[in-house]
């Protein structure tokens, strides 16, 4: 009788786990897919930002070469990101808090433990999305309209190639990229909120505000890896270098100088900032009404 109730309760637990998990990558999913809205408002901007971070010009230089090329030009490159952002969000989400779990079990810090999953999180990120991001890359890339003017004909070159010069091109920056950032997001993100909510904020305000501080604390030192994974993934032709000599190649363009290398930072910065501010506070929201 006690070993049958013994069983009754592990089951129940495991079922509740299991219900846990599923409403993260559902919170997660959902969050993201209710900031797609920014992605949309704001691509302009981080296709500015990105012409910048390619050929190192002022705002008005990048500005000048989209209007240019038009506006039917000027959305170009917005589909992977709109993809990328829904599904970040149910991978990021849930596969953290299912890590965050099973790490649980053996430790009893969850700030830690957070970290670490988070640490996972990014790393599967990185191998499910780098493919992504090298095609909204391509496709941004305002060189490579003659040449591949559809995004069947860039997704048929890439297939063409091998993995590391293909889809898979600037896969190690991205990957310390993406790993870093979610575990900083993910260790700071509670401790923070927590923080605000004990000097007086609401509940979304704090989600909100820790959102934000901490894509500002991952997006300043983790920027120029996202510069040379731009300038790594534009060109699909001419010969890809590897990523010590890809460096060396940015950090000449640069003039060996940081601010020549932050050019663009600011705005794309700030557009992580909101982003990452309205999908903490709804993502929070959300679990906070599910319990």
């Amino acid at each position: 009788m006690g070993s049958q109730s013994h069983h009754n309760q592990e089951d129940a637990q495991e079922t509740a786990g299991s219900t846990m998990w599923f409403r993260s990558y559902l919170h997660g999913g959902t969050s993201s897919l209710i900031s797609t809205l920014t992605t949309v408002i704001t691509f302009p901007l981080y296709k500015t930002v990105f012409r910048q971070q390619l050929h190192s010009t002022l705002v008005r230089e990048a500005v000048a070469q989209l209007h240019k090329e038009g506006l039917v030009k000027l959305y170009r490159g917005v589909v992977p990101p709109l993809l990328m952002r829904s599904l970040n969000g149910t991978l990021l989400f849930g596969l953290q808090d299912t890590f965050l779990q099973q790490l649980l079990k053996w430790q009893t810090s969850p700030v830690p433990s957070a970290a670490l999953a988070g640490l996972g999180a990014g790393v599967v990120e990185a191998v499910f999305f780098t493919p992504f991001e090298r095609v909204q890359n391509v496709l941004q890339n305002s060189k490579n309209d003659s040449s591949l003017p559809t995004l069947r004909s860039i997704l048929r070159k890439l297939a063409s190639r091998p993995l590391a010069s293909g889809y898979y091109t600037a896969f190690l920056p991205i990957l310390v990229r993406n790993a870093l950032g979610s575990s900083l997001y993910f260790g700071l993100k509670d401790p923070m909120s927590d923080t605000l909510r004990a000097c007086g904020c609401s509940p979304v305000a704090s989600s909100f505000v820790s959102g934000v501080l901490n894509s500002m604390v991952i997006s300043l030192p983790l920027y120029p890896l996202s510069v040379l994974v731009a300038n790594m993934q534009a060109q699909v032709d001419g010969g890809v270098r590897g990523v010590k000599g890809s460096w060396q190649q940015l950090w000449a363009a640069r003039q060996r100088r940081l601010v020549l290398l932050y050019r663009g930072g600011s705005l794309v910065i700030f557009r992580s900032c909101i982003t990452w501010g309205i999908t903490t506070a709804i993502y929070d929201q959300l679990k906070r009404h599910s319990r």
